[in-house]
């Protein structure tokens, strides 16, 4: 008889997702993907803002909001008055049997909602309490909003790094640091989990946007900490490092190089480009390159521009130089690698596909992905399972409480 299959890591894991906009659900998502049931609590009527496509534009194809896609995958939906006491109520029952609580609202927000960890951990002495904010828990600016563009991106410092020369600082897609902060707080839920294997007891763990962005950043910002001056790169045609920046190839498409500054490296780069250019003895060596940079930009510009981006790729990747390919948004979702490395899978209940978490463990299968549910979809079946009557559950939606 062949083995059964082992069960999802988080199988019976009971998961409660307090959160919106984007650190916190896409941690919920990641618990979801390896088994625990995740409870989305969101208000009656539109429910989570989230939910919304934000700067709606002509031209849109989807009929759904691709990040709530997502970020809302696997989760049911309990619509829930919070900002009333019976809503509250309802909450702290399914807090008391619960596993995990994550909300990312601020501070403030959580004390007069009595949602923070003094209120809620009484109830469960077993309860992971997991809070995101931008700022962190104390401190001046621990009650001010902030999103991953604001706090991550812009208060980190990478937004005046990630430009070159006078260029104005660019705004950061939509995510971009919301994402891996996401698994930051998965991490510190992980860790408490652990912990309260060995301990029995549950604890209060958090993360924020400007410790992950000072931490996507820790290079720069540890050479500042050690008395650096950190500035942004220069103009390109000044870059002191012509071996690990950006070049066109002649279909108007861009690489960008990353040799490693050693001889041999930069001796293996010559060889596999084959160009009189880069015969003259002022880029002989990487010394003496160091004395030309602005001259080697030039030849490696006009060398680059003789041929297209696929023959530049096939001829640096057969010479094993490191190169990147810089792909537009069309190339990433048709990429065969991603696609065989398990990087979209599609969703169970539909063709379309989505993002996987991005790691695996050997041996155990992820829960299939399925659509986000609708607007309190829900909300009777987990307050049946909560212990709550039909007639209680009738007045509930009748008071405006439940939706």
């Amino acid at each position: 008889m062949p083995a059964a299959p082992p069960e999802p890591v988080f199988e019976g894991l009971k998961v409660i997702d307090c959160a919106s906009y984007i650190a916190g659900p896409a941690t919920a998502t990641v618990l979801s993907d390896f088994g625990a049931e995740v409870i989305k609590i969101e208000p009656p009527g539109a429910g989570d803002p989230y939910r919304t496509r934000a700067q709606p534009r002509a031209g849109f194809v989807s009929a759904d909001n691709p990040n709530w896609l997502v970020d809302a995958r696997n989760k049911k939906s309990l619509a829930l008055d919070l900002a009333a006491e019976p809503g509250r109520a309802v909450l702290r029952k399914l807090v008391a049997v619960a596993d995990v609580f994550i909300t990312n609202y601020p501070s403030d927000v959580r004390r007069r909602l009595r949602l923070d960890y003094a209120e809620l951990a009484p109830l469960n002495p077993r309860l992971i309490y997991a809070s995101f904010t931008g700022f962190g828990e104390s401190g001046p600016d621990a009650d001010k909003p902030g999103f991953d563009a604001t706090v991550w991106w812009a208060r980190s410092g990478i937004m005046d790094l990630v430009r070159t020369g006078d260029a104005p600082p660019t705004r950061s897609p939509p995510g971009m640091g919301d994402h891996p902060s996401a698994l930051a707080l998965y991490a510190a839920i992980v860790s408490a989990l652990y912990k309260r294997e060995r301990t029995g007891r549950g604890s209060h763990v958090g993360s924020s946007l400007l410790a992950n962005g000072l931490w996507a950043n820790a290079c720069a910002v540890q050479a500042a900490l050690c008395g650096e001056d950190v500035r942004p790169e220069p103009a390109r045609a000044h870059s002191s490092v012509p071996w690990r920046i950006a070049y066109r190839c002649k279909d108007d498409r861009w690489l960008i190089l990353s040799i490693t500054p050693d001889e041999t490296r930069w001796l293996a780069f010559r060889r596999a480009l084959n160009a009189d250019a880069l015969d003259d003895p002022r880029f002989a060596t990487l010394a003496a390159c160091k004395l030309h940079t602005r001259e080697l930009i030039g030849a490696l510009d006009s060398i680059f521009a003789t041929k297209p981006l696929t023959d530049w790729s096939a001829l640096l990747d057969a010479n094993r130089i490191v190169f990147g390919r810089v792909a537009t948004m069309a190339e990433v979702v048709g990429d065969a690698q991603a696609r065989s490395g398990g990087a979209f899978v599609p969703f169970a209940d539909s063709a379309q596909l989505t993002i996987d978490s991005p790691f695996w463990i050997e041996g155990v299968a992820k829960t299939p992905p399925r659509r986000p549910p609708g607007v309190g979809e829900h909300s009777d079946s987990i307050l049946a399972a909560a212990g709550y009557s039909d007639a209680q559950i009738r007045g509930l939606r009748e008071d405006g409480v439940v939706g």
